[in-house]
């Protein structure tokens, strides 16, 4: 009998297979399908931030004014006799006026007379020179910014004006300008930047002329020639319009570097309270090439006070101190006697890397210089109590000195006269 054969079962591999790979994808997808859908899923954008707008930066600074330091020799005798007559003392004649000059950050008077000192010897009207003990005063009063260019600098001709470049090279926190004992100085301190308050400042000073003293190097003082003689006629005098291109580039080297920028001009004809046209052709050259502040000296005598754009104009602020008398000649009813102390504020605001800078509260006080005796001199101002002791009608003289500055102008300001 025929032996019968198994028939072997036949496994299908097939299903096999395929449950094989389904296992294997779900297993896959246990341990990967995370990570891959993290990568397959694009995240929403963060939404930017809002940048907080960061609040501007104020910094303010103040600055006053005075006009002419002329030391006839009656006030630096009075100063010899206050010193006990051993050296010279300025100080007790303008202790009034400290009070209120060493409450602003900047203070700037004009050195009409040479500070050659006494190894010179002083000397008086026409060709001054003073005890640098002036200077030593003026410091104590708290002023930092002097002009030195005037009619009266070569007076005493190079030795006085090295004399006294070398007192104010001395003096710490001081800015002395107009005058120099080499055209390296020159340049050095007419390119100084300083700074008070994070506010950067500059200034320059000019004057017309020497009184035909001659002046062997053009650093020992700035001269900006205009012809007295043809005064009315600023476009006839070729001197004066060749040296604008001077004066334009010394503005610029300056006019970038800082935030103000003052010029100090000895300008105008004596004893007129009346700007010349000179005076106001130089002023609005000056205000178109964007200087700030522009301060004039020389006429002894208070001028008016203005606004060309954003430029402040102070014509004249006649005399600081002086012994011309209420009668010398053109010096009627007190008018050389009488000058301005003006003062204003600089505020300096940055706002998002913009610099904006602004000038206002312009106030002009009145002052007078007392004496008696061609001795006991003191400045006064018209707002303190001492004015009623020391000046005869000082009501009268006050009101016919505050119409020359009154202004319709509402940034500009008058202060009152002590009540």
């Amino acid at each position: 009998m025929p032996k019968k054969r198994r028939r072997k079962k036949k496994i299908k591999l097939i299903p096999i297979i395929i449950i094989i790979l389904v296992l294997g994808l779900i297993a896959g997808g246990i341990i990967y399908g995370p990570k891959l859908l993290k990568h397959d899923v694009k995240p929403e954008p963060e939404k930017p931030k809002k940048e907080e707008k960061k609040p501007p930066k104020v910094y303010n600074a103040s600055l006053i004014m005075v006009g002419d330091a002329l030391i006839h020799s009656s006030v630096y005798n009075d100063a010899n006799r206050l010193a006990n007559w051993n050296g010279y003392d300025f100080k007790p004649q303008m202790e009034l006026i400290k009070e209120k000059v060493t409450g602003y950050d900047l203070a700037y008077y004009n050195q009409e007379t040479i500070l050659g000192g006494t190894s010179l010897g002083v000397s008086d009207y026409p060709t001054f020179n003073s005890p640098q003990e002036v200077g030593d005063a003026f410091i104590d009063a708290g002023f930092n910014l002097v002009s030195l260019a005037t009619n009266h600098t070569a007076d005493r001709g190079k030795q006085a004006i090295l004399n006294s470049r070398e007192y104010w090279n001395k003096q710490d926190g001081v800015l002395a300008v107009g005058s120099y004992s080499s055209a390296e100085e020159k340049k050095e301190i007419e390119t100084k930047v300083l700074e008070v308050n994070n506010i950067k400042y500059a200034m320059l000073n000019y004057t017309y002329g020497t009184n035909g003293m001659p002046v062997a190097n053009d650093y020992l003082v700035n001269v900006w020639p205009t012809d007295i003689d043809n005064i009315g006629n600023p476009d006839n005098d070729s001197k004066y319009q060749a040296y604008k291109d001077v004066v334009k580039k010394d503005i610029e080297a300056l006019r970038d570097e800082v935030d103000v920028l003052i010029v100090a001009m000895h300008w105008g004809i004596e004893y007129t309270h009346t700007p010349t046209n000179y005076e106001k052709d130089m002023a609005k050259f000056l205000a178109d090439n964007k200087v700030d502040i522009i301060i004039g000296t020389h006429p002894h005598v208070i001028q008016p006070v203005e606004w060309i754009g954003d430029t402040i104009v102070f014509y004249s602020l006649g005399n600081f101190i002086s012994a011309q008398y209420q009668n010398q000649g053109t010096c009627t009813y007190y008018k050389c006697m009488v000058g301005l102390m003006s003062s204003l504020d600089i505020t300096k605001t940055v706002d998002n890397g913009e610099v904006s800078i602004k000038i206002d509260n312009i106030q002009n006080e009145l002052i007078y210089t007392y004496y008696t005796g061609w001795r006991y001199f003191k400045v006064i101002p018209f707002s303190n109590e001492a004015i009623k002791d020391h000046l005869y009608g000082y009501k009268d003289v006050y009101n016919t000195y505050a119409k020359i500055i009154a202004s319709e102008d509402e940034r500009i300001k008058t202060v009152p006269l002590v009540s």
